[in-house]
This record gives C-alpha cells, structure tokens and sequence, in this order.
C-alpha cells in the first residue's frame, strides 16, 4: 500500500515538473528562453540510451533547426548529471536541432533523478506531447512494468491516462514485428493495428489496409471478415470451432478489458475465462464488476 502511494505521489510530481516545462512562452522580439539552470556547451550533453523514442523525423528536425537560429532555443533541455558529462532526459529533440543549427551550447535544467525517474519523465514527456509513435509508447510502459513493476493503473495515473488505454496500448506489442515496423513508420494507425491483433495472417491484412488507404473501421471490417473465413473454412475438420460471432465478442471484451477473453459455449450455457498476468490485473476486473 505504501509503495502503491508513493507512486501516484511520484505521478502528481512528474505531472507537476512536465507542467513546469510545458508553460505557454510569450515570445517577444527578441524571444527569451525559460528559465534555465545555466549553459552548457552542447558536445557535454549526451543522448539518454533508454530513451522510448526512437524516431525523429529528419524534415521537422530541419524546421526546428531553422527556428532555432532565428529564435534560440525558447525551453530548456532537461539533462541529469553522469559521469562524462550530462545525459538528456526530455528534449533530445531539441538537442539534435541546436546541433543542425550549429549552436556550440545550449540551455538545460539540471534534475538530480536516477534511473527509473528519467525513464518516467521521457516518457510522461513525449507523450503529453505526442511524440511518441504508438509503437515507442507500447514499448515505453512495458519497460517500466517490466524493470520496475508497475502496474497498468500506476501507469494511466502517471500520464494521466485511462488504465485500458495503457491495456491496449501493451497489446500491440503482439504484432509481428513485420506489422510492428509498419505501426511506427506511421503507415499503420493503433487503431489498425487492434484490428489485426486476434487475425490469423495478420502481415498481409497489413499490406492490404496500407495499400487500400482504409480507414480503421474498414479494417476492422476487413479482419472480421478473415476470422469468419478462417472459422467457415475449418469448420467440417473442426465442428466445435468458434464461430465468427463469438470471436468478434472475443475481440471487443478484450479491448475493453486489456486483457485476454475466452468464451466457450454450447446450447444456451457456457463459460468465459478472463486471462490476467498479476494480482492488480484482477483487482481491476474485480473493480469493474462490482460497479455494475
């Protein structure tokens, strides 16, 4: 109970210190940037490896750059103290267009956080901003539950998202990575990517809804379609198949969920078995149903 306390203090104070970067800046002529703890030539600041984001655009780079020279840099980069120097933990970004624009040193705010902190702000970061591909932000909330043991709730109350968004999200880490890739070029939305995640082929429904232009409901509608096909087309091997029906109900109480749902039925009785990985995963559906 203890540790479950601290950690929603620890999100209300990553809310409060992302809140502190994201305020409106009035730039006037010329502009001034935040306030900042000091300069700091810029090949002593080094990028943060852990980092969840992965990809940066090398036109909107480019545009940053312009800006920068024309502007400065109006937000610090936050960085912590390492042994060579200083490591990013939010605005590598930031960083990589000061180095286009050829500055030789830039403003930083210096947080004094280890590991698991700036892991936190990176992430709380880039997705308040939305910087994050749906892929990076997945990857993002695995990490953290997987190295230090958070739970989905710790999670949705730290960026300040709803539990089944964090669900959901972790989902499409079970994608192919051949999907995966095509999720954080931009070529798939999340929103495809869900549809695909129950589907038996679901590399070349991938090709497909890219190469058809279709909107998520037409995927949806397209993955639907396979799994009926898949269920009729085995249906004399296997008579106690699920129909489509029942899979499609399947899909939608997982997505609700954010977990793994199993119905099994024959007549008008049957059984649904609810699949969780820890106990909080089971106090939460607990939760749910003692609201209804």
């Amino acid at each position: 109970m203890t540790e479950d306390l601290s950690k929603r203090r620890l999100g209300r104070g990553l809310a409060a210190l992302i809140g502190e970067m994201d305020q409106p800046i009035q730039v006037s002529d010329p502009p001034k940037p935040m306030n900042s703890d000091r300069m700091v030539p810029i090949e002593h600041i080094g990028r943060n490896p852990r980092n969840p984001r992965r990809q940066f655009d090398e036109s909107d780079l480019q545009d940053l750059a312009s800006s920068i020279r024309q502007h400065g840099i109006v937000q610090p980069v936050v960085v912590r103290t390492v042994a060579d120097g200083f490591e990013i933990i939010a605005g590598e970004r930031r960083w990589r267009a000061a180095q286009l624009a050829g500055l030789h040193e830039i403003p930083v705010i210096v947080r004094d956080v280890d590991d698991r902190t700036a892991l936190e702000i990176a992430i709380v970061e880039n997705v308040q901003r939305a910087d994050l591909n749906p892929l990076e932000e997945a990857l993002g909330y695995d990490q953290l539950i997987a190295e230090y043991g958070y739970t989905q709730n710790d999670l949705g109350g730290i960026i300040g998202k709803s539990r089944s968004h964090v669900a959901n999200s972790l989902r499409l880490l079970k994608l192919p990575d051949p999907v995966r890739d095509m999720l954080a070029k931009g070529e798939l939305s999340a929103g495809h990517a869900r549809a695909l995640i129950t589907t038996t082929d679901p590399v070349a429904l991938a090709r497909t809804i890219i190469s058809k232009g279709m909107s998520v409901r037409d995927a949806e509608r397209l993955a639907q379609n396979e799994v009926k096909q898949q269920a009729q087309s085995s249906v004399v091997d296997k008579p106690d198949q699920k129909d489509s029906d029942t899979l499609a109900l399947e899909r939608s109480l997982s997505d609700a969920l954010g977990l793994d749902v199993k119905i099994s039925h024959k007549g008008g009785a049957g059984q649904m078995r609810i699949s969780y990985r820890s106990l909080e995963q089971l106090e939460d559906v607990c939760r749910l149903l003692e609201r209804r």
